[in-house]
């Protein structure tokens, strides 16, 4: 890759500083413009992490200090990955590329670390947005109780997203791959949702 054409994307310094601005200063936001870069040269799949940062010490595992703490990080992720889907979309690239925004846990709806500020684990409901090629976009799909405490309408799972995931990108979810014991796996155990899909 470092003698592929691929490599020049590293090089951030060939974009205009508005450009660079835009995407914000942090390492996500910067990373969200490398991303750009790397899309552009047909690099299949890039992933941009968002998680602990000088602003942000604790990453999203916000046990305490919940709302400084998301606060920051927020200001990081709106302009990274705002510029970066505006950028695609700018540059025709968005309708072929799948995007998706995830973590790997809910966070409780309310305060439970009353002393400390935070939010704890909470696997009953969470977030993730899809975007992008394959995607039916302008939708909320599924919904929580008021209190957020439960799922209503809309329930997946993990393996539910990955299958919609796979098909949004054009692979079979159900396409098993041999591991080294010669047991086979599938690349994603669950359901297409089908409402996602564009």
């Amino acid at each position: 890759m470092m003698k592929s054409e691929a490599a020049q994307a590293f090089d951030l310094s060939k974009e205009k500083d508005e450009v660079r601005d835009s995407y914000g200063s942090s390492r996500f936001g910067q990373g969200c413009l490398m991303a750009r870069r790397l899309i552009e040269r047909g690099v299949p799949f890039v992933e941009v992490s968002l998680g602990r940062s000088p602003t942000a010490p604790i990453g999203w595992d916000t046990h305490a200090n919940n709302f400084p703490t998301v606060k920051a990080l927020s200001e990081q992720l709106d302009a990274g990955w705002s510029s970066l889907m505006a950028d695609l979309s700018d540059r025709g690239l968005l309708e072929r590329t799948t995007i998706v925004w995830m973590g790997e846990f809910g966070r409780t709806p309310t305060v439970r670390n009353r002393g400390n500020g935070g939010r704890d684990h909470f696997p009953d409901a969470w977030t993730s947005v899809l975007a992008g090629g394959g995607i039916k976009g302008g939708q909320a799909y599924g919904r929580t109780s008021a209190d957020g405490m439960k799922v209503e309408e809309g329930k997946g799972n993990v393996g539910n997203v990955l299958a919609t995931l796979c098909k949004a990108a054009h692979i079979d979810p159900k396409t098993q791959n041999i591991s080294e014991v010669g047991r086979p796996i599938r690349i994603a155990e669950g359901e297409v949702i089908k409402e996602i899909l564009a």
